[in-house]
């Protein structure tokens, strides 16, 4: 490891991150540093290599040719070094933190988090809410769900819930439906950023080719949701967005129809590595919490 003397640490990381990030600006970012620091340490790192890394284009810093493979060894070596010292500060086990999209989080698990705490007193919980799918090898993240086919590489996905979805809407519009085909005269709102449509359903309830008329459309189901409780319309839910609310009465799944849409929630944990007992009581605990959910629909 001789060679890495004739090359200063910083410059590499400058180069990593530009190249994986596409820009000076978003390396300045993430690294903490000004635009023109950045500049200044790639500038040094290509001297240092004796290569030209990045072409200055007036589309910005377009990889060379030559660069790629010397990239992707930067951005591999970078990610080891980060799980190295992701491994390194995970010295309390007493902390559990868990990845979860924030529609998740806020309409099914922040709910029931008490009764956690009260079967695991010792175990204090850190959530973090985000859309991201992280690697729980390359970051602080115990364990993630996420909602998707399984199939994401370098993690370990072990199948939580397959995913059903079905019609959601306010008691009141409920009282207008006596058969699947009425739904069509109901305004829907819809998730924009949903990974299925209204197909998914409609093929179930023998409405093939048919789907009501948008009213509204947001990014975001928990908006959707809240538009459906609110009377705007019928929504397209599943089981961990809808649950509470049917629950409480706010919501009705008119028919029983729910369909499958090939997707599923999932546990999400390191690839090759034991799972700490702390992962293991947390996802025993989900486990449980999930089979009252499905009560709700049997």
């Amino acid at each position: 490891m001789k060679n890495l003397n004739t090359v200063h640490l910083n410059g590499l990381r400058a180069l990593e991150a530009v190249g994986r990030l596409g820009s000076l600006q978003a390396a300045a970012d993430e690294l903490g540093v000004s635009v023109g620091a950045v500049s200044q340490q790639v500038i040094k790192a290509e001297a240092q290599l004796g290569l030209v890394i990045f072409e200055r284009t007036a589309r910005g810093m377009m990889t060379t040719e030559a660069a790629r493979p010397i990239l992707l060894a930067l951005d591999e070596g970078f990610a080891r070094l980060s799980a190295a010292v992701s491994i390194a500060q995970r010295k309390d086990d007493t902390i559990l933190t868990i990845s979860v999209a924030p529609v998740f989080a806020a309409r099914w698990l922040v709910c029931r988090l008490d009764r956690f705490a009260e079967r695991h007193p010792d175990i204090k919980l850190r959530l973090d809410a985000t859309t991201n799918l992280v690697s729980p090898a390359l970051c602080d993240v115990d364990i993630g769900i996420r909602v998707g086919a399984g199939k994401w590489p370098d993690v370990k996905a072990e199948l939580l819930l397959e995913q059903e979805v079905f019609p959601v809407c306010s008691p009141e519009m409920a009282a207008r439906l006596k058969q699947p085909s009425d739904i069509l005269a109901l305004p829907a709102v819809v998730d924009g950023r949903a990974m299925f449509s209204w197909d998914v359903w409609m093929r179930e309830a023998g409405l093939s080719g048919a789907t009501p008329a948008t009213r509204h459309v947001f990014n975001d189901a928990s908006l959707c949701l809240d538009a459906a409780i609110a009377g705007q319309g019928v929504m397209l839910a599943w089981q961990t967005l809808a649950a509470f609310a049917l629950a409480e009465g706010r919501l009705v799944a008119p028919f029983g129809i729910r369909a499958r849409t090939g997707f599923g929630h999932y546990f999400v944990t390191a690839e090759g590595t034991r799972e700490p007992k702390k992962v293991r009581d947390f996802k025993a605990w989900i486990r449980e919490e999930m089979a009252g959910t499905l009560a709700l629909f049997r």
